[in-house]
């Protein structure tokens, strides 16, 4: 164990992660973020071994970080595969053939988030709703008109609606262990600030839809694209069934990640059905070159012309997928893991938080609005949206007690800050999955209203007082016994 580190070198740590991720985003051709975090990870590494925290030490930290994230790098990995097997068995095209037929262009945004919402609610998951349903609204939206910023913002804005607010999702769970709180109380708490956000943002993507250029459609390029998917790919319900089937089974409980394989496994069927030619791989057509590889042309050796910018596009969301396609995000989650981790396991990220609760000044709203830019600070620099959970609820739970707040308002801030903004940053283990699994880039967060506006409302609250609900002198004078009760079992443990 280690020395506390001094406040400067934990700005110094934070500073040189901002400029070496800004340098290798803003000026490296490609966009990179990875070597930024390789660089930022060293730099926190010798200030840490400055400080006495040994290597070993550190290093646990990095695989403590990595093996939390473990399970969402295998799940990237799975919707990998499973967006291959979708495109190449005609599962993505047909959602998207029967969308576009269905949906109209006005209320487009509107029900994207709309069934989202739902999705997500009955799931529990932001990723798989993203990595499913998700993907083929990006190409209806494309097909209709939109920029894949405003539909991927409307998608993104319906996934964290249900991962927020479903008693199925990992996080909804979380937050209440975290503060103290009932799973239920916690979640009928964040109807007060969660609904209207989500109402908002509804109203607010049908008049972004009614007004919208292309809000009245051009029939004549929907039906080229219409007439290009049916040319190309054999269309159906049937094919519908996988998506169903993923749906239903996380509704039923069954582990996210067998249901996505079963989801990756059902595509493969139906690539019978649509004449794929198959790039040779080993000399020899391979179903396998799809799953781990995705599609590298069309059912029907299609080639976009090149002067044919809507073909190209289209092209462009119907190809592609495979497992190896997820390896650049994968190994951006692990190297922010790094950094994150070793930021954690030497207390730089406890010594900033502390630091920033000496900012709320004994206030209520001062110390709503710390608490949820501190998951907002733990999104970003740990990359990790259960640590932006785990960490400001750790070290704010007695200051909530203080004010005599209950711990559901602890619970609501967590949830309205650190699970809603962890796509917001590109290195940060939602972001990263998020922008890889719509192909979009952060343009999109202007138009995902529910997870900037969400924390806005929270905020308000907290210095209005509104749903802001304290506990009576009895429940107060509980926690107070609890908390000494807990400190003298500490001091026992220690003392043997």
């Amino acid at each position: 164990m280690g020395r506390k580190v001094p406040m400067w070198q934990c700005l110094l740590v934070i500073v040189a992660m901002v400029v070496f991720l800004f340098w290798g985003v803003m000026f490296d051709s490609a966009g990179e973020a990875h070597i930024g975090l390789i660089l930022a990870a060293c730099v926190a590494g010798i200030v840490g071994m400055a400080n006495g925290w040994k290597w070993a030490y550190m290093e646990q930290g990095i695989l403590a970080a990595i093996n939390r994230s473990m399970q969402a790098m295998l799940i990237l990995a799975v919707v990998g595969a499973m967006i291959g097997s979708w495109k190449a068995g005609g599962v993505i095209p047909s959602m998207m053939y029967f969308g576009i037929k269905v949906i109209s262009p006005s209320v487009f945004l509107f029900t994207a988030c709309l069934l989202c919402s739902i999705v997500s609610l009955a799931t529990g998951s932001s990723w798989s709703t993203a990595g499913s349903m998700g993907v083929a609204l990006i190409g209806i939206g494309t097909a209709l008109g939109f920029s894949s910023a405003m539909t991927a913002g409307a998608i993104v804005s319906g996934a964290y609606f249900g991962d927020k607010m479903s008693p199925l999702s990992d996080t909804t769970n979380l937050a209440p262990a975290v503060a103290g709180s009932n799973l239920f109380d916690h979640i009928k708490h964040m109807i007060y600030t969660t609904g209207p956000s989500w109402v908002i943002a509804e109203i607010a993507y049908l008049i972004m839809g009614l007004t919208h250029k292309g809000a009245g459609g051009n029939e004549e390029q929907i039906d080229t694209i219409l007439g290009f998917i049916s040319d190309n790919f054999n269309i159906g319900v049937l094919y519908l069934i996988p998506p169903v089937f993923v749906i239903v089974a996380v509704i039923i409980k069954m582990p996210a990640l067998p249901a996505l394989i079963a989801g990756v496994l059902l595509g493969v069927p139906f690539m019978a059905f649509q004449g794929i030619k198959i790039t040779p791989f080993g000399g020899s057509s391979d179903v396998l070159y799809i799953l781990n590889y995705g599609l590298e042309e069309l059912p029907s050796g299609y080639v976009a012309p090149e002067d044919d910018e809507l073909m190209n596009n289209l092209v462009g969301l119907l190809t592609g997928g495979g497992l190896q396609s997820m390896m650049w995000t994968i190994s951006l989650i692990m190297l922010a893991m790094c950094f994150g981790g070793i930021v954690d396991s030497t207390g730089v990220m406890a010594t900033l938080a502390n630091a920033m609760l000496k900012l709320a000044r004994g206030t209520r709203g001062g110390l709503v609005v710390v608490t949820e830019l501190s998951c907002v600070f733990v999104n970003a620099i740990c990359c990790d949206q259960y640590l932006a959970i785990i960490l400001p609820g750790r070290m704010y739970k007695e200051a909530f007690e203080d004010r005599k707040l209950k711990p559901k308002n602890l619970s609501r801030c967590l949830e309205d800050s650190g699970t809603i903004t962890s796509n917001f940053f590109p290195w940060n283990t939602c972001g990263a999955t998020m922008r890889t699994f719509l192909q979009v880039n952060s343009a999109y967060i202007p138009f995902a209203i529910l997870n900037w506006l969400n924390p806005m409302i929270s905020m308000f609250y907290g210095f209005t007082g509104i749903t802001m609900q304290e506990m009576t002198d009895e429940e107060y004078q509980a926690v107070l016994e609890e908390r000494e009760k807990e400190k003298a079992e500490a001091l026992k443990a220690a003392e043997a």
